[in-house]
């Protein structure tokens, strides 16, 4: 792929929800910087990272699956700025990809996952699981593409999204895309934003416990979807906790 020369903008479908502000902060020439990543066939891949901080973040992967190859990635995205991890997958015969996310916090930052997945040969499966929580007027986003070639019969693919908003000036986005030129595939998407569950607070608020835990206890059940796929315990923990700590910086 080639470098980058200008900035994009929110003309750019990829980039529509994101923040200008911060990639002219974070350059140009971070646009051009990837993680290139083969994965050779029968083996399996994966990492776990904490995405964002104080300052503008982009993360940028590139995978290449050989055949019956898994690649995993799960990664919380929270921090007081701009962050954004954004991965291309392409998928060999019978290949897996794995990812989950959750992008986390509050202020005015822009958290954001992007992928491109292409199931360019037959048997392929993919499963993505994004869960987005926000508050004061901060924004959580997805933009999910996949893309299933001609040949590429038996693809199976799947994406879930669901945000929860927490204040009522923040926000959350789902873009799915599906390009399929295949005719017997399996490709689904869900994508939900709604708010905590008011009768689940007061359940738990009749049984003495109080508002700050109720609500740390309802997140935490929301966002482990993103993570119930990854088997390494100390990793899923860790992931859980970068999540669940910036939570008990917001004052709701």
């Amino acid at each position: 792929m080639p470098e980058a020369s200008t900035l994009p903008t929110r003309r750019d479908e990829a980039w529509r929800y994101s923040d200008p502000d911060a990639l002219a902060r974070i350059g140009v020439d971070a646009l051009g910087q990837w993680q290139d990543v083969a994965v050779p066939a029968g083996e399996t891949w994966r990492e776990c990272f904490v995405l964002g901080s104080v300052a503008p973040e982009l993360r940028r992967i590139r995978l290449t699956l050989g055949q019956g190859a898994r690649a995993e990635i799960f990664a919380t995205a929270r921090g007081s700025d701009f962050a954004r991890l954004e991965v291309e997958v392409e998928l060999g015969e019978g290949a897996h990809f794995e990812f989950g996310g959750v992008t986390i916090g509050g202020g005015e930052a822009v958290r954001e996952f992007v992928t491109t997945t292409e199931h360019a040969h037959p048997n392929a499966t993919s499963n993505q699981t994004v869960r987005a929580v926000h508050w004061d007027r901060a924004t959580g986003n997805f933009l999910g593409e996949i893309k299933v070639a001609r040949g590429a019969q038996k693809t199976d693919a799947a994406q879930d999204f669901k945000g929860l908003l927490l204040a009522a000036g923040a926000s959350a986005n789902a873009v799915p895309q599906l390009e399929i030129f295949a005719d017997d595939v399996k490709c689904a998407h869900g994508a939900t934003v709604g708010q905590l569950d008011e009768n689940a607070r007061y359940y738990m608020a009749a049984r003495g416990l109080a508002p700050e835990i109720a609500e740390r206890l309802l997140v935490q059940a929301f966002i482990g979807d993103a993570f119930v796929a990854l088997e390494n315990e100390s990793e899923r923990e860790n992931l859980l906790t970068a999540a669940l700590t910036a939570l008990e910086d917001a004052k709701l």
